[in-house]
């Protein structure tokens, strides 16, 4: 596997994981501290979103540098890329928030 689909899945899992983790983890403290663990979970998980895909790419300061590098130096492929890499960061993310929301029961 090349170094392109290594990172693209990589990203999606890191994505997913800092979601189902965050969310799983806040709602054991949220037990805890005696606070509903259900909503606390589902709060959590929409909260984390953001949070995800700025951990999975690395810092979003890079990102945006590489798009101004790369359109600028006229580089469309690499764009490309950096672009799939942020779509499959944030599809990790709204999964682990799908999967978060199916395990409390809410609607997705």
């Amino acid at each position: 596997m090349g170094q392109f689909w290594s990172t693209t899945v990589l990203d999606f899992f890191i994505a997913l994981g800092v979601v189902l983790g965050g969310s799983v983890l806040g709602g054991i403290g949220a037990l805890l501290t005696n606070q509903p663990p259900m909503d606390t979970m589902w709060n959590l998980a929409d909260q984390l979103k953001i949070w995800a895909l700025v951990a999975a790419l690395g810092g979003t300061f890079d990102t945006i540098r590489a798009f101004e590098v790369n359109i600028l130096g006229g580089e469309l492929n690499q764009v490309g890329q950096q672009f799939i890499f942020i779509l499959s960061a944030f599809i990790g993310a709204h999964t682990g928030t799908v999967l978060i929301r199916w395990l409390i029961g809410e609607p997705s």
